[in-house]
């Protein structure tokens, strides 16, 4: 097992683009999205809010973009994790790995996502909904290969109670990241395999 309480996921953002990205999710996720102006984001970042205009046509395109974003990493980075992984349980395991690592580097995404998708445009809003589906598919994919005798449904059941016990990192943290990540991991890994 290899969970980190730090991976590449905390990296300062490359370009000013994600520098804004980053600075919003953490104002959304302390303040909510309509309880954040579009100059507290541009003060987050050391520009007028006018001066985002350059980068983004509008907070509801911020937001768009960084669900969107974490959505298709989540689809993608799984997808390719579980396709590599030497075997069903180690497949399981690496999703499982993966996800721990991105909620525990990521709380302020998380907690946006939670709170905000209704927020979204609706052509963004079904854009997420489809990534997340597929996301889902993927470890519906793995525990019904991972799990023998397990349903699809109760596989993609399985699979949500999971995604509620590694998303609820922003508001556990009584232990180091460390030692977090280790108790997700077993924690996940053994109500998947309790599930059929």
């Amino acid at each position: 097992m290899q969970v980190s309480a730090g991976s590449a996921a905390q990296a300062v953002p490359a370009t000013r683009r994600e520098q804004i990205l980053a600075a919003a999710a953490e104002l959304f996720a302390a303040h909510g999205f309509h309880g954040v102006g579009i100059d507290d984001i541009g003060a987050a970042v050391g520009i007028s809010g006018p001066a985002l205009y350059r980068h983004f046509r509008s907070k509801d395109a911020m937001l768009g973009e960084m669900l969107i974003s974490i959505s298709r990493e989540l689809f993608s980075e799984g997808k390719e994790r579980a396709a590599a992984a030497e075997d069903p349980s180690k497949a399981l395991a690496e999703l499982v790995t993966f996800h721990t690592n991105f909620a525990l580097d990521n709380p302020a995404l998380i907690t946006v996502q939670e709170r905000n998708l209704g927020n979204l445009r609706e052509d963004d809003r079904k854009q997420v909904r489809a990534l997340q589906r597929q996301y889902v598919e993927v470890w519906v994919g793995a525990i019904s290969a991972a799990v023998p005798g397990i349903t699809e449904e109760r596989a993609r059941s399985a699979a949500h109670a999971v995604f509620g016990l590694l998303n609820s990192t922003p508001h556990n943290r009584y232990v180091d990241s460390t030692e977090l990540a280790e108790l997700l991991h077993r924690l996940a890994l053994g109500a998947l395999h309790a599930a059929r």
